[in-house]
């Protein structure tokens, strides 16, 4: 827990115009950070759209593509070890953002070149480091 950003940039392939955003919290966590990255993203659409979903985000990645927070959600936010599951508001507003769109996720690993995961992590950085 500490200072954190996060940030997303957005590209609309026919076109090739790009938006991004960004933004932080003084006390939070890498996950929430993720969070909000995706749920302002998705958020930003003002139509549902065909959309490919680029993270290195293990946690939001696989907690939508795999289903897991719509289960944890069905479940009253609990995991299936009966423990809660963390970020139950954020996830809640993300399932609410994801809905009307039809989305392919892509994992990505970080740090290893790709032009817009390089992008966002700077812009995160950035919002994170105005916070110290």
């Amino acid at each position: 827990p500490g200072p954190g950003g996060w940030a997303f940039v957005m590209r609309h392939l026919p076109t090739g115009k790009e938006i991004e955003r960004s933004g932080g919290e003084r006390e939070t966590t890498n996950n929430r950070m993720e969070l909000s990255a995706a749920i302002g993203g998705l958020s930003a659409l003002k139509e549902p759209c065909e959309v490919t979903f680029c993270s290195d985000s293990k946690y939001v990645i696989d907690g939508l593509s795999k289903g897991w927070a719509l289960s944890w959600r069905a479940k009253g936010w609990k995991k299936s070890d009966g423990k809660p599951a963390l970020n139950p508001e954020l996830w809640e507003r993300l399932l609410t953002a994801v809905a009307p769109h039809s989305i392919n996720y892509v994992w990505v690993k970080g740090h290893v070149g790709h032009i817009y995961n390089e992008r966002c992590d700077a812009l995160a950085t950035a919002e994170a480091d105005k916070l110290k």
